[in-house]
């Protein structure tokens, strides 16, 4: 390999890297928050509720951030389509890291009265706004530097971050919880995970400045003057389909991590350190799922893979809720990692999949756009429609049967969408200055199954 192409190689090392490692730290920062939320913001924040309302009443500003992402996804696309992915990406970092650490900073309802769950929504809404512009970005990042025949491996480098990102946060509130008494850990031990954050925003910071600008974006691109302007008029039918068919994801994943917290400690009395512990394990299975489907994705095809993990999910979806219910550990282990591992098949090829449903020019928007809309009902609204109607029957069965509806809608979504697996995500700008090797592979590498693929057209509405 020449100096050149070892050049290239190390760039998309160092983009994967800088993915990696950013976005597990913006996804840590928005993962404490639902954790805290399950275990102590009721009584700290929303004191005199009830045991029911307080808890709704964390969730309901836990969904705030949820609301917010689709903006932060149209705020940081903007910029990242006109001004570069690097620079949006530092920002998004530091928005995230400084509301959450604000989040360890603000003192309860006891000192401040009703100016605490105020302000927390305010943090909380710019968690949300900084969590939006960072996936996307950060996918890009890899995407636009990864060889053809390689996008879906190099783009689990970046999955695994929101798998890393949960792994630290419930670690963290672990060791807090066998560490200190209950006193001890609702007076001041839930904040050290939400101060830790200063710490993690430099080591990302670092990283992340010495990464270089994509070479597709340095190519030339036209710049759109408003991007989701552009997005809504010519490629709305992909931001639809491609919500809906994440959403199952999403709902899945913070019913797994979050309610089913907080449904297992105060519902059916299950210590909560028993369940953080099978989560943490159930996580490093995840890990690995995500990794075999994203690398796979690139031989399979991204929709054939996420159609085989979504169709896994609605069928999960159903004896999750039983299994939890039996306060058996064997059983509530199961139910739990087997829902990690469904879960790791789901997001492996997002990174790679969504995208590669839009051109250069808005693909920042695009792809963040249709990746935080997913979330507003897979993650905003889940957690309270669960605990409503676990309220409402006595049992969260019926929550089950609610997540097998949302599977069975995103596979419909998922055939609205094309194949795009193989695509040279430049073809709309022609040659790029041999960044990207237009026989589908990288520098010394081929596509993944050593075929020539033909390249689809980037960008193109699928019903069109």
């Amino acid at each position: 390999m020449d100096a050149e192409g070892a050049g290239r190689v190390g760039q998309v090392r160092r983009a994967a890297a800088a993915a990696l490692i950013g976005t597990a730290i913006e996804f840590y920062d928005f993962f404490i928050y639902g954790t805290a939320a399950a275990l102590v913001f009721g009584p700290v924040f929303f004191p005199g509720l009830g045991a029911v309302g307080a808890l709704l009443a964390a969730f309901s500003v836990y969904a705030v951030a949820f609301l917010a992402r689709p903006v932060g996804a149209v705020v940081f696309g903007h910029f990242g389509d006109r001004v570069g992915r690097r620079a949006t990406l530092v920002v998004s970092l530091l928005l995230m890291g400084l509301a959450t650490a604000g989040v360890g900073l603000l003192p309860g309802f006891g000192a401040w009265g009703w100016w605490a769950p105020a302000v927390l929504v305010v943090l909380r809404v710019c968690q949300g706004v900084g969590l939006g512009g960072e996936w996307g970005g950060a996918a890009l990042l890899i995407a636009e530097n990864a060889p053809v025949g390689r996008r879906g491996r190099y783009g689990g480098f970046l999955q695994l971050g929101p798998t890393i990102g949960f792994v630290l946060a419930n670690g963290v509130f672990l060791v807090l919880q066998l560490g200190l008494d209950d006193g001890a850990f609702r007076a001041w031990g839930w904040r050290v995970p939400f101060l830790a954050s200063f710490v993690m925003v430099a080591v990302g910071l670092f990283v992340r400045l010495r990464v270089e600008e994509s070479p597709l974006f340095r190519a030339g691109v036209r710049r759109e003057r408003l991007p989701v302007l552009e997005v809504l008029r010519g490629h709305w039918r992909p931001v639809l389909a491609g919500s809906g068919a994440i959403t199952v994801g999403y709902a899945l994943f913070y019913l797994t991590t979050t309610y089913a917290l907080a449904y297992a400690t105060a519902g059916l009395g299950v210590a909560s350190t028993l369940v953080l512990s099978m989560l943490l394990v159930g996580a490093v299975g995840m890990a690995a799922t995500v990794w075999l489907s994203a690398s796979r994705s690139d031989r399979w095809g991204r929709r054939r893979t996420l159609g085989w993990a979504t169709g896994l999910a609605a069928v999960w979806s159903l004896v999750l809720f039983p299994l939890l219910e039996t306060v058996s550990r064997p059983l509530m282990f199961v139910a739990l990692a087997g829902a990690m591992v469904v879960l790791g098949g789901m997001f492996g090829p997002l990174a790679a999949f969504l995208p590669e449903l839009f051109p250069t020019r808005v693909r920042y928007t695009g792809a963040a756009l249709t990746y935080n809309l997913g979330g507003v009902v897979g993650g905003a609204t889940t957690p309270l429609v669960a605990t409503r109607l676990t309220g409402t029957y006595g049992t969260a069965q019926p929550v089950g049967w609610y997540l097998a509806v949302l599977g069975v809608l995103a596979l419909g979504c998922l055939r609205l969408l094309p194949e795009n697996t193989g695509a040279e995500l430049g073809a709309e700008l022609g040659a790029v200055d041999g960044s990207v090797d237009a026989s589908g592979g990288g520098p010394g590498e081929g596509p993944a199954d050593g075929e020539r693929r033909r390249a689809p057209r980037l960008g193109a509405d699928p019903a069109a």
